[in-house]
């Protein structure tokens, strides 16, 4: 039986390159697709796979192109990778690249675009739900699945020490969560439309202008700031996930990462839950 088409390689290569020019970062977030064609049909048909270069090769070599050129644009990135593998496998006669791209919007803090602060483009859904009764209602509003991070200004450290502990203490690193949030009204206010906008730009402002010492620091003090300037809020309550970005080893490769290169990571994830109310 003929071998009449074949190609191989590696799915969901998550890579995030991350530009650093002082205080203003720039993140690059792919998900990629990379398939080989080319002198392979032995591996198939013979159970013989000299020829073959490894999934797990496809995906270092994403890793090294990414952190020897992190500020390419997507279309350009491809294009080092393919790059690579033509020039370096021979037996490779075509390879295609397709990419994902998680964009990330620059969000304003202070009326002024911040230097690390992102939301995620296309971003969440807004919430309501009411429970009425004769003798009264509850109504609430809020957000779903509203995604942002920040690239530095974080940190987590002093956590518990246990033989089951691997996780590194960090004062520095990516804090991203995709972010549902519900606030109970107290009374109605003036423009439910503006009230909301601005729950939102405090929660933002509170988690891009502020060092955080973990999601429950961030989260507390968002909850604060809501409740301190919206005297119509009764309380607010959180549920936001780790949205983890994992420095990617690359010593094996002779090349060091500087805070640059990451493996963005979905599972599992933290997750942080809180809600906070009036004295």
């Amino acid at each position: 039986m003929p071998l009449t088409a074949s190609k191989y390689g590696k799915g969901r290569v998550r890579v995030m390159r991350l530009t650093r020019d002082g205080d203003h970062h720039t993140p690059r977030e792919l998900s990629l697709t990379v398939l080989m064609t080319g002198a392979f049909d032995a591996s198939w048909t013979e159970g013989d796979n000299r020829a073959c270069v490894a999934t797990d090769s496809v995906k270092n070599i994403v890793n090294v192109v990414a952190a020897e050129n992190l500020s390419l644009d997507k279309e350009a990135f491809a294009e080092a990778v393919a790059k690579t593998f033509l020039d370096k496998y021979l037996q490779v006669e075509e390879l295609l690249v397709e990419g994902l791209e998680t964009r990330w919007l620059r969000q304003a803090v202070g009326g002024q675009p911040h230097g690390h602060v992102f939301t995620l483009d296309g971003n969440g859904t807004g919430y309501v739900k009411l429970v009425a009764r004769r003798d009264g209602a509850v109504l609430q509003s809020g957000l779903r699945g509203f995604t942002f991070m920040k690239t530095t200004q974080s940190g987590w450290v002093d956590f518990v020490a246990d033989e089951y502990r691997t996780l590194p203490d960090t004062t520095d690193r990516i804090a991203a969560t995709a972010m549902d949030a519900t606030w109970t009204w107290a009374g109605a206010p003036t423009d439910y439309s503006a009230t909301n906008t601005k729950v939102l730009d405090i929660l933002l402002e509170v988690f891009g202008a502020t060092y955080s010492y973990g999601v429950q620091d961030s989260m507390y003090r968002m909850g604060e700031a809501v409740l301190a300037a919206i005297p119509e809020i009764a309380e607010i309550g959180f549920a936001m996930p780790n949205k983890h970005y994992i420095p990617i080893n690359l010593k094996p490769f002779g090349l060091e990462n500087p805070g640059t290169v990451f493996l963005p990571t979905d599972e599992p994830h933290g997750q942080i839950e809180a809600t906070i109310g009036r004295g």
